[in-house]
């Protein structure tokens, strides 16, 4: 039986990544989608060809990977770029992320994507847990973790779903706007939701 997959969500500088460690730390397996859209476009695969051949042998750094920070302010300036780079990636980080979690051995199993509903992966999930916290919060918080400019900050929170749209798809929502204990707490709580989820499950 395929165990129960939790969607976890959040805009950027909400904190889903340390709410993924901390389901992580408690012995849930998290599969990444933003891992796995580093591993299909790593040196030797087919889409790191094609994208050098799409925007110029320079979206390369010198040992040959990709220039992450480089594309991301091409594509995120740009929607038919990003339109582009997204129809190349997806198919085959959706591959990547499959294979991981029907590999799982953990009660429950984790998808971590920031775009779980524009990706539409959430069709994939039991729940969809959103982790939420105000724009302002997010904005000043990836400012200092990214050093990118507000102006950065905003283009990438246009390409995502808004809060609004995340919430609406949300069976669980953590509000993070306080500090990590608080965060951990909270996602101590949803994993005991999940494990008795688990348990009334068919089986």
């Amino acid at each position: 039986m395929q165990k129960p997959l939790i969607g976890l969500t959040g805009g950027i500088g909400s904190g889903k990544s340390a709410a993924a460690d901390h389901f992580a730390h408690l012995g849930i397996t998290c599969v990444d989608a933003d891992l796995a859209s580093r591993a299909v476009v790593a040196p030797g695969q087919p889409a790191l060809a094609r994208i050098a051949e799409h925007f110029g042998a320079d979206i390369l750094l010198a040992d040959g990977s990709l220039n992450r920070t480089k594309l991301r302010h091409l594509v995120f300036a740009d929607p038919d770029e990003r339109r582009w780079l997204q129809h190349l990636q997806h198919p085959l980080i959706s591959q990547y992320l499959r294979e991981r979690i029907n590999a799982a051995t953990s009660p429950y199993v984790i998808l971590v994507n920031p775009l779980l509903i524009e990706s539409r992966q959430d069709s994939w999930c039991d729940r969809v847990l959103v982790i939420d916290v105000p724009e302002d919060l997010q904005i000043s918080r990836t400012m200092a973790r990214d050093d990118n400019s507000q102006e950065q900050v905003e283009n990438i929170m246009r390409a995502q779903a808004d809060r609004t749209q995340r919430l609406q798809a949300a069976d669980d929502v953590i509000v993070n706007d306080q500090d990590l204990d608080h965060l951990h707490d909270q996602v101590e709580q949803q994993h005991k939701l999940y494990l008795k989820l688990c348990q009334t499950q068919p089986a």
